[in-house]
């Protein structure tokens, strides 16, 4: 998967219009301001603390979509052009290969855009391109999952009609605590 890929959200009357693409260097300085909210920090499995780790982030997410392994687009809010605008957010597909019947799906949401829907409506857009580029190849379905006590992870999952499947259970230090997994299928 090396051809770029952006794809565009409509607006809605409580959020503008979003831009998802693949991360690029100039995202990084945004990247680091988003990474200091502490809600982000909870629930994030990594961390950007400055300009260098960041730098060093984006350039994982270049060569991760090169490797088409993990797709990670960042997730803007549109300002008239294909590049985006600010950033508040990020959603990624994970291991979506030929012959795999199920790939992962994550995201988080900066703090100013909680609240939004952007976090939905970004994980519905990457749902349907998961769907539309990878089920030929034997996509079945999409895996999300997030740590039990994490209720607007679960608010979104239910909105993007990832149905609850069971309780996964804690494994430290990674994940502390136990955990949801939501299915979304090809068919639903």
């Amino acid at each position: 998967m090396n051809a770029p890929v952006v794809l565009h959200v409509a607006a809605t009357p409580a959020s503008p219009a979003l831009v998802l693409r693949p991360w690029r260097p100039e995202d990084v300085a945004a990247l680091v301001q988003v990474s200091r909210d502490p809600g982000l920090s909870l629930w994030a499995s990594s961390v950007v603390d400055d300009e260098a780790q960041g730098a060093q982030w984006v350039r994982t997410r270049q060569q991760d979509w090169a490797g088409g392994d993990r797709l990670g687009f960042a997730v803007l809010e549109e300002q008239g052009d294909s590049a985006g605008g600010r950033l508040v957010g990020s959603v990624v597909l994970k291991d979506a290969a030929p012959g795999r019947p199920a790939a992962e799906v994550g995201y988080w949401t900066a703090a100013r855009a909680r609240g939004r829907g952007v976090a939905s409506r970004s994980l519905a857009a990457l749902t349907g391109w998961a769907f539309d580029t990878f089920a030929a190849d034997g996509l079945e379905r999409l895996e999300l999952l997030h740590q039990v006590d994490n209720l607007a992870s679960c608010r979104v999952a239910q909105k993007g009609g990832y149905d609850f499947d069971s309780i996964l259970p804690a494994s430290p230090p990674a994940f502390p605590h136990d955990g949801h997994l939501h299915i979304r299928r090809a068919s639903a």
